[in-house]
């Protein structure tokens, strides 16, 4: 058996192939030349019925390439939603010291907008503006606020309390975006 023939078989959509050497005891987790497991090529591919063939025959979600991408960050990077929610799914139910690294985003608003909170601090005045002439800042996962997207960077405000939280939650309808609010809707462009 060659050391890229389950490697073969996703990246050609060879299911009776692909199953066939699974049963015939080839490892799952072989890599090719690139490092890329088999379920990286399916994660590329998004191919949810290789990924599904695959992580039921005890596929690693977080074995990685040369490249220390995981077939989840590969998923998401080509914008396959399905796929990357099944190895984000698999990634969490896994046992052990790997999980996975929960990113922090933050989300953009306009000065105008997140000063419409009462309490509000005069101190935090427009510096720079964006597109429509207005400042944007940045809230982030715990509520503060930077002229950065980078958190904890040029701070704006800082004191959060559980008005303001409530504020940011229903006012401005925030929560803090993950990997696959960061793709377009199914079907979208």
């Amino acid at each position: 058996m060659s050391n890229s023939s389950l490697c073969e078989a996703v990246k050609n959509g060879e299911y009776v192939n692909l199953n066939g050497l699974i049963v015939a005891g080839a490892n799952v987790n072989e890599q090719d030349g690139h490092g890329w497991t088999p379920l990286c090529w399916a994660a590329g591919r998004g191919d949810a019925e290789a990924t599904r063939l695959l992580l039921e025959h005890g596929a690693d979600v977080f074995e990685t390439g040369r490249d220390r991408r995981t077939p989840y960050m590969i998923a998401l990077a080509a914008g396959h939603r399905e796929v990357a929610e099944l190895l984000r799914d698999a990634e969490n139910m896994a046992a052990g010291d790997r999980q996975r690294a929960e990113r922090e985003y933050c989300r953009a608003y306009s000065l105008g907008d997140l000063s419409r909170f009462p309490g509000w601090p005069s101190s935090a005045a427009k510096v720079g503006t964006g597109a429509a002439g207005e400042e944007i800042l940045y809230l982030h996962h715990d509520f503060t606020v930077t002229r950065s997207i980078w958190h904890g960077e040029d701070v704006v405000f800082d004191e959060v309390s559980d008005d303001w939280k409530e504020f940011c939650s229903g006012t401005l309808e925030f929560k803090t975006p993950d990997d696959l609010d960061l793709l377009a809707p199914a079907g979208g462009h």
